[in-house]
């Protein structure tokens, strides 16, 4: 699909449909919630099943180098073909993979589950993005920190959900929350019907040419950087998602319901963060948004491994804040130096997301089995410094945005 001059973008923006964003980020709430519900009973499936780090990892893994592998081809697919009523298949997909969850009685039925809601994210998440798009009537950063904020309030409230419902009655009342999947189901089936009236219309309007500005070899120096940037703010989140629980278990003696509350409080503050990213980025450009995120966390990362608790639980929240206001922003550039490849884009961002996260998660278990899960903190602590190559991207004003 061609995206909307800057010009007719920024004239039409009083026409952002805030009722369909509204919907796409409940929907992105209700996903993320299953999908979280998967990191959030690790703790209790580890006792359960016997596992080791590895294959904590290795779920972990399954579940977002599914969504990764295949993100980026269904979003290049449906910037061709757009696919209205592929948002309830995704998240149908999501729903079978709860309930192989909720009542697997061994490790393969366990990693089954993981790659159907895999592939649940990598249908729902290129045309969710879409849709936000069409629908913000020009603040782009606005309607993507709104979609992208559900989804970080759902992974924030999962291991809430986890340690008050699932880890009091057991693995099988994650069943429970399929009922919500359904909700999302019906909601999403009214997305599709307000996408495919959108398609109709956009058919009998005269087609714009996109275009950017940038230099080709920039684009391509940019989206490279873009990528890295991706990278290391995946593999430090993949390092709370998956191992935070353990860490404070470990190091502070904790409870696992307590550890469950210390992960919403880093989650939440990624959720707050996320909203601040969009918006800023609408008003001062992509590119400050992005040194703030990730370089300025810097000093953060580094002194968490050293804290007590109580300096543990203000520095996870900073992080959060601060970090997590950067995807929006890389999303809404990479969109902009790539017009015309909406799906496409979402697509490898997204994907790119979950697939470093889940292989980040496998890696990072090794090392959390050789060297000590504080080890892991230690090492991640680094990543953020990853932000210097900030300096590489292009400068892309609000105003010149297509």
């Amino acid at each position: 699909m061609t995206d909307t001059p800057a010009a007719t973008a920024r004239s039409s923006a009083e026409t952002t449909t805030f009722v369909v964003i509204a919907a796409v980020s409940v929907c992105h709430l209700i996903n993320d919630v299953m999908q979280s519900l998967l990191a959030a009973i690790y703790p209790m499936l580890k006792q359960d099943y016997g596992l080791d780090f590895w294959q904590i990892g290795l779920l972990t893994m399954t579940f977002q180098g599914t969504a990764s592998l295949l993100q980026p081809m269904i979003g290049l697919y449906a910037d061709k073909r757009p696919l209205p009523y592929s948002l309830p298949v995704g998240m149908g997909a999501t729903f079978i993979g709860l309930m192989f969850l909720a009542f697997a009685g061994q490790y393969a039925l366990l990693v089954l589950g993981a790659a159907l809601i895999g592939l649940g994210s990598a249908i729902f998440h290129p045309e969710s993005s879409r849709v936000a798009r069409l629908a913000s009537g020009g603040r782009y950063g606005l309607a993507q920190s709104l979609f992208q904020v559900g989804g970080n309030f759902g992974s924030a409230v999962g291991p809430l959900l986890a340690a008050f419902i699932v880890v009091p009655r057991g693995q099988a009342s994650v069943a429970w929350f399929s009922a919500a999947a359904l909700v999302g189901m019906m909601i999403l089936w009214q997305v599709g019907n307000w996408y495919a009236r959108y398609q109709a219309t956009a058919a009998r309007r005269p087609k714009a040419i996109a275009t950017v500005t940038v230099p080709r070899r920039k684009v391509v120096v940019a989206l490279v950087v873009l990528t890295i940037l991706t990278f290391s703010k995946n593999i430090y989140v993949a390092s709370f998602s998956s191992f935070y629980t353990f860490y404070v278990i470990d190091k502070f003696a904790v409870s696992v319901q307590t550890s469950q509350v210390l992960l919403f409080v880093f989650l939440g503050a990624a959720a707050a963060g996320t909203i601040l990213g969009g918006p800023v980025g609408d008003r001062l450009g992509a590119k400050v948004v992005i040194w703030v995120s990730i370089l300025g966390v810097v000093p953060f990362t580094l002194a968490l491994p050293y804290a007590n608790l109580e300096w543990t639980i203000v520095l996870s929240a900073i992080i959060g804040l601060v970090l997590a206001s950067a995807f929006p922003a890389i999303v809404v550039m990479a969109q902009e130096l790539v017009p015309g490849r909406v799906g496409m884009v979402a697509g490898i961002f997204f994907g790119f997301a979950f697939g470093v996260a889940g292989v980040a998660a496998a890696l990072l278990g090794v090392v959390a089995d050789a060297k000590g899960i504080g080890y892991v903190y230690w090492l991640c602590s680094f990543l953020p410094l990853l932000g210097l190559l900030t300096v590489l991207l292009p400068n892309i004003r609000p105003a010149a945005r297509s």
